[in-house]
């Protein structure tokens, strides 16, 4: 919506990823994604970063449960689908179902929660 000089930009802020002040549309990258030939479905979330504040992580169920790797899907964002580096996920990982909402979306904020608990794990290992 333009109102005047200044654009008004709508929609979920939720669904927007903050990489290093680049605005990031969770819904524009997961379309990317979905075109991909392996991906049944998939949902594109925040995952923090100690630089760039956050980084984007996808979470992707493939069809009868093909292997899939970052490099695959991020070769296939850029060679077909043109989209902006900053925009390519970070991180996937692949899952065998989502974890729902009450009126059956995917649960986002459970699936950022589950992200940031692994990196939290993966930072600071428990002592052997």
């Amino acid at each position: 919506m333009v109102k005047g000089r200044y654009v008004a930009v709508e929609g979920r802020i939720k669904d927007t990823i903050n990489r290093g002040g680049e605005k990031i549309s969770a819904e524009e990258v997961e379309n990317h994604i979905l075109a991909h030939p392996k991906v049944e479905n998939c949902a594109y979330v925040a995952m923090s970063d100690p630089v760039l504040g956050e980084k984007g992580c996808a979470f992707i169920l493939t069809k009868g449960n093909q292997s899939l790797t970052l490099d695959e899907l991020c070769q296939f964002l850029k060679e077909e689908r043109h989209i902006s580096i900053f925009k390519l996920p970070e991180r996937l990982e692949l899952v065998r179902e989502f974890p729902m909402t009450q009126v059956g979306k995917i649960n986002k904020k459970e699936l950022r929660s589950i992200i940031n608990e692994k990196l939290q794990k993966e930072l600071n290992p428990p002592s052997p």
